[in-house]
């Protein structure tokens, strides 16, 4: 008596793979939209917790740095100068965090169906996308509290939130993909995220690295991503350092590129390993 087993078959060919991702569109939305339900449920303040905490760390953060260090930064208020740090690095944590384990928590359907894996850790930057949008209602409220008016650098900002997706989007696929093989990455991520807190330029300005050191300390790829979103939102108070701007966009690039080459190499074992 033969015994019958499941095989899951991908698409044959590269393009057919992203094809499929767009012919499994709606279960993108469907993942989206349910780990946004799921987020929030049962809290009593609801997605207020997406204002709180970002609102909570910035207060922080400008005591520290702007009241006791006292860190010059120009004419700028030092909160903006702050959440226009925050807003970018909570993005790319929260979606490192939700995408790590993305895999693991939808172990039941990668099992069982095919479908492109990548909508799943994608689905999980979008939820964290969601969340830096709502977010952002505060810089609006910030800028018109200290009645700050971004010059026209504001509307380049479209192009640094590309960026920043798609530093969010490598990173998310490499954890994602590392955390099914070795579950050791569910305790190493949250140090990742608490320790790339430290060193990106978040409740301090990136201009306060001696000049010598810029470009190494541009090998944090979210460096040049805050700057961008400093660059675009405080306007002439802010002065990116182009060299270590161009260097952490090689390193976004070859972090999302590396990242949907490591994610569909390993794609295939997820059913058997996890």
């Amino acid at each position: 008596m033969r015994t019958k087993r499941l095989v899951i078959k991908a698409g044959k060919t590269e393009g057919q793979y992203w094809q499929d991702i767009w012919h499994y569109r709606e279960l993108f939305y469907f993942l989206a939209w349910r780990d946004l339900l799921v987020l929030y449920k049962q809290t009593a303040i609801g997605v207020s917790w997406a204002l709180i905490r970002p609102l909570l760390t910035m207060v922080v953060l400008t005591i520290v740095f702007g009241r006791l260090a006292k860190l010059d930064v120009g004419e700028a208020p030092y909160p903006i100068l702050v959440f226009a740090g925050l807003l970018p690095w909570q993005f790319f944590s929260n979606a490192l965090s939700e995408s790590s384990n993305s895999l693991i928590l939808n172990a039941n359907l990668v099992s069982k169906v095919y479908f492109p894996r990548l909508i799943v850790p994608a689905s999980a930057v979008i939820v964290s996308f969601v969340d830096f949008i709502i977010s952002g209602l505060i810089l609006l409220a910030l800028m018109a509290w200290y009645d700050f008016v971004p010059d026209w650098r504001i509307m380049t900002l479209p192009i640094f939130i590309a960026i920043g997706f798609a530093a969010a989007m490598g990173g998310g696929l490499w954890l994602a993909a590392l955390n099914v093989e070795y579950r050791d990455f569910r305790y190493l991520v949250p140090f990742i995220v608490q320790f790339g807190l430290y060193i990106s330029p978040v409740g301090f300005s990136s201009e306060v690295v001696p000049e010598q050191w810029r470009l190494l300390y541009s090998l944090n790829p979210m460096v040049g991503v805050i700057d961008g979103f400093r660059w675009a939102i405080l306007g002439g108070d802010f002065q990116i350092y182009w060299p270590g701007f161009c260097l952490s966009m090689l390193l976004v690039l070859a972090l999302l590129s590396s990242g949907i080459w490591y994610f569909r190499k390993m794609e295939r074992t997820f059913a058997d390993v996890i």
